[in-house]
């Protein structure tokens, strides 16, 4: 392939990927209404139609979007993130006000200033949280490390523990989504044969989406 052909593709594959995050990783905003997002593996897949087994185990048809936005998540770790990393927190608040994050996804540097940062509530786990923010320093401590990430309005201290799994976010592609694939579906419209159409995608690669 031409060299700018290539640059091309990569540059357009950031770019979606960049605007996939600005349509699907934010936190819920106070009394906003968001779809609910599917999580599951996919069992089968037929062009574009997915059979997927929800985390409940329920099964459910899935029809692809021709325009349909795939981003994969990729094992990364703590050393990966970095004072202004722009990173997103799925964690569940503790008394303290502090978040003991159980996932944390580092955004691409194409996302920064489009991905809005915030923090509000997030559907992974009961009474969780997102917070898509910036890294104002790592705190290592005895019982794991500490970021304090700073968003728009306000800040937050988010507890790093062993069980935290850490990913980074990259381009991805409908060639991704086959059986045996995790992802979690971040857009998608109800049909009304009770299947959905699937508009934001994200896939595990080598990682399992845990936000």
């Amino acid at each position: 392939m031409h060299p700018m052909k290539l640059t091309q593709r990569l540059a357009c594959a950031v770019a979606c990927v960049a605007a996939f995050g600005a349509a699907a990783l934010t936190a819920d905003s106070a009394g906003a209404q968001q779809p609910a997002r599917i999580r599951g593996e996919i069992a089968k897949a037929d062009g574009a139609m997915l059979s997927l087994k929800t985390r409940d185990g329920a099964m459910l048809d899935v029809k692809l979007a021709d325009d349909v936005r795939v981003a994969a998540l990729v094992k990364a770790t703590l050393a990966d993130i970095k004072t202004d990393s722009f990173i997103g927190i799925a964690g569940v608040p503790e008394a303290d006000g502090s978040i003991k994050a159980y996932s944390i996804h580092i955004f691409l540097p194409a996302q920064r200033g489009v991905v809005p940062d915030r923090h509000g509530a997030w559907d992974g786990r009961p009474n969780s949280t997102m917070t898509n923010g910036y890294v104002a320093n790592v705190v290592t401590a005895t019982d794991g490390e500490t970021l304090m990430v700073k968003y728009k309005e306000g800040e937050k201290k988010i507890i790093v523990t062993k069980d935290t799994v850490i990913a980074a976010v990259a381009p991805g592609n409908k060639d991704e989504l086959k059986a045996g694939a995790p992802i979690i579906i971040m857009a998608s419209d109800k049909q009304p044969d009770g299947s959905v159409l699937a508009k934001n995608i994200y896939v595990g690669r080598g990682a399992a989406p845990a936000m």
